[in-house]
């Protein structure tokens, strides 16, 4: 487990890109965790664009999921805030997304947690009152621990 402060939007944009440079990120599955308006999002957004998503990012909230396709890479951007229906998960086959190969990232997992896999990485973002960010990061496979190398 590593645990860092981000003292700006730079330090998200770092991070995201130290991430897109690996190459286990093509097949990572990675929890965002924080209260509304800790940067889950933001985080989403800088990790897209530093693996090469173009045009607008749209946060997922009210569709679930925002699918991207780059040449070498299928993404998943999930927000679960407003998932309460677990019929939903597999009539939207969402099974299916989480057993192919990929990058899923996932906002609010908690609402959805009985339903996921074991995610390789969890992001925990936390506002501090000078603006910074405390984030944790918690490998729990193989590949997790890789990511973070």
């Amino acid at each position: 487990m590593g645990a860092d402060v981000w003292h700006s939007e730079d330090d998200t944009r770092a991070f995201a890109a130290r991430l897109a440079a690996h190459p286990a990120i093509a097949r990572a599955f990675i929890e965002l965790h924080g209260d509304l308006g800790s940067g889950k999002t933001t985080l989403a957004r800088h990790l897209l664009r530093a693996l090469g998503v173009q045009g607008r990012v749209k946060s997922p909230t009210y569709t679930v999921v925002e699918p991207y396709e780059l040449p070498a890479l299928q993404i998943w951007h999930f927000d679960f805030f407003r998932f309460n229906d677990p019929r939903e998960w597999e009539d939207a086959g969402f099974r299916d997304i989480f057993a192919a190969p990929g990058l899923k990232l996932v906002e609010w997992p908690e609402k959805a947690a009985a339903l996921l896999p074991r995610a390789d990485l969890i992001v925990r973002i936390d506002a501090q009152a000078d603006e910074s960010r405390h984030v944790t990061l918690l490998a729990q496979t193989p590949l997790g621990r890789e990511l973070l190398q």
